[in-house]
């Protein structure tokens, strides 16, 4: 087990614990945490997962899937370190990420 960071655009925190092998996407909702909602239950076809994964993680968290990529493409607060939470598994290598959502995402 591990801990994910997330922090939403106005500063405020959620620590949530995650397995190995679940997305982070997974986590957040198991976890309540506001502002992923992740509607199209993990395939990437909708962006309510979108969030930033800070610059320490960002190889970890492997590289960005042309599924994501296009949804990624077509938001407005898309920056070079954007994934879909929901194609991202946590490892053991993502322990202690920080993943800050958009001002969207509330």
């Amino acid at each position: 087990m591990g801990r994910i960071i997330f922090i939403a655009h106005d500063g405020e925190q959620h620590a949530a614990d995650a397995q190995p092998g679940e997305s982070l996407m997974q986590c957040a909702v198991n976890n309540l945490v506001p502002g992923i909602f992740g509607d199209c239950g993990g395939c990437a076809t909708c962006g309510t997962c979108h969030a930033y994964i800070d610059d320490r993680w960002r190889a970890a968290a492997g590289e960005v899937n042309e599924d994501e990529l296009l949804i990624l493409d077509g938001s407005e607060h898309a920056r070079p370190n954007s994934r879909l939470t929901c194609q991202v598994t946590f490892t053991e290598e993502l322990d202690g990420v920080i993943v800050r959502l958009p001002p969207v995402q509330r």
